[in-house]
């Protein structure tokens, strides 16, 4: 015969276990910048490393281009190639939608009627390095108006996304080899 505090032994742990299965971790949100003035932050961004979607796991010679366009959004264009510097080229041109005063955080839409959180966590006051990033952590972008970047900025930046809670380990770098070499 099973007591009543034999029962709670036998059940009670794998009931803790299933619903700590259950449960979310809760992460700080990413912080903004507090300010982005977009005509300055309009022309192009080459994608010095990434965690990369689906369509951009391959990517070679990335570049993020931005404009305002007259009804306020940014018409964005995004070319790569695709496997390599001789692969074949790749363009897709996403519309951003600037979702707060700030001018940092946008939604990114690729397909109507989605647009994906699109965070500017970081900008230099110069306007020539950025972070674009997601709540989820899932994907990110380090991104700068020139081919490279010193290595000491990027091993700052990849600090700064450990300490947001990203796993760098699927932080990828972006070649851009022909475009340095035009540099």
């Amino acid at each position: 015969m099973i007591t009543l505090s034999k029962a709670i032994v036998l059940v009670l742990p794998p009931l803790v276990g299933l619903f700590a299965g259950c449960a979310t971790v809760s992460r700080p949100p990413i912080p903004t910048v507090s300010r982005v003035e977009l005509p300055r932050f309009m022309g192009d961004w080459y994608v010095i490393a990434h965690i990369p979607t689906f369509i951009e796991e391959n990517a070679h010679e990335a570049v993020e281009s931005y404009a305002l366009a007259p009804d306020g959004t940014i018409a964005t264009t995004f070319t790569f190639r695709e496997g390599g510097p001789d692969g074949p080229p790749k363009r897709y041109t996403p519309r951003g939608f600037v979702r707060d005063d700030t001018n940092a955080t946008w939604g990114m839409q690729f397909i109507w009627p989605i647009r994906a959180e699109y965070l500017i966590a970081y900008l230099d006051k110069s306007y020539t390095q950025t972070i674009i990033a997601r709540t989820a952590r899932d994907y990110v972008w380090i991104m700068a108006r020139t081919p490279e970047i010193p290595a000491a900025d990027y091993a700052r930046h990849v600090e700064q996304l450990k300490a947001w809670g990203y796993d760098v380990t699927k932080l990828r770098r972006v070649p851009q080899a022909s475009r340095s070499a035009q540099k």
